[in-house]
């Protein structure tokens, strides 16, 4: 599985640079790689794997998970889909019936070759 393919291009990567938590300047000391660490957590969520299972160009998946859980009780995470989602394209929210479909029955499809059952109510009036 390619780690690229679930990486930040470096449009994405400045739209939430400034946001994160150790930059220069900010308290505390400097962040080693925050882009990494950020595309580590996307890996993980996107690939839909344990954090046990995250490739180590990205670190110890136990300091990733530590780190992204204090960046999530910090509120950071938060605060990165606030600032995207007011200015966000709406690419991935489009909802149409080639997404979601509804099981035949839900729909009240009739089984083929099933007799017309008259409901109960029909046969008390």
């Amino acid at each position: 599985m390619s780690t690229k393919r679930y990486g930040l291009r470096n449009d994405q990567w400045e739209r939430i640079e400034g946001l994160l938590p150790g930059r220069v300047g900010t308290e505390g000391r400097p962040a080693k790689n925050n882009r990494l660490f950020v595309e580590a957590v996307l890996y993980r969520y996107r690939a839909g794997i344990p954090w046990r299972d995250l490739p180590g160009h990205f670190g110890d998946f136990r300091a990733v998970h530590t780190r992204m859980s204090r960046w999530a009780k910090r509120g950071v995470w938060k605060e990165i889909f606030e600032h995207l989602a007011t200015d966000a394209d709406n690419e991935y929210a489009m909802i149409d019936s080639t997404i979601v479909r509804a099981h035949q029955h839900s729909a009240g499809a009739r089984k083929k070759g099933a007799a017309i059952k008259p409901s109960d109510a029909a046969r008390v009036a």
